[in-house]
């Protein structure tokens, strides 16, 4: 299975976790299986590039993503693209991991995703504050 963590930096698991998924500069690309990981630019239109965080992921073959957290739009693109969302993933990118792996991240639906939350709305796929 491939879990996908937006970070900071390019450090893998030791990196921090990003909590704008879309702005982030970088994607941790985490293979379950055989515990490799691997960095990834953020080549999303957020950075310039195009298309959305979902379909980069998609196109990664990402099973998983564990955010921060994100608005509903976002909770359907990746629904969509299949891949599966859990949020409340803070700290570092292996603790990320590890609250996943012991079900300690909630997964993200589009009833208990977050919205209008003093952003605006080209915004609402950002984390909740």
């Amino acid at each position: 299975m491939k879990l996908c963590i937006p970070s900071m930096g390019q450090n893998g698991i030791d990196d921090t976790v990003g909590q704008h998924f879309g702005k982030v500069p970088f994607y941790t690309l985490y293979d379950t299986e055989t515990k490799e990981a691997t960095v990834i630019p953020n080549t999303s239109e957020h950075n310039g590039g195009i298309g959305l965080p979902p379909e980069l992921m998609a196109k990664e073959g990402v099973d998983i993503m564990l955010c921060g957290g994100l608005g509903v739009k976002a909770v359907m693109m990746f629904e969509e693209a299949g891949i599966e969302v859990f949020s409340g993933a803070t700290g570092t990118v292996k603790n990320a991991i590890d609250a996943w792996a012991a079900f300690k991240l909630a997964k993200a639906t589009h009833d208990n995703s977050c919205s209008g939350h003093g952003h605006d709305h080209d915004h609402d796929h950002e984390h909740c504050h």
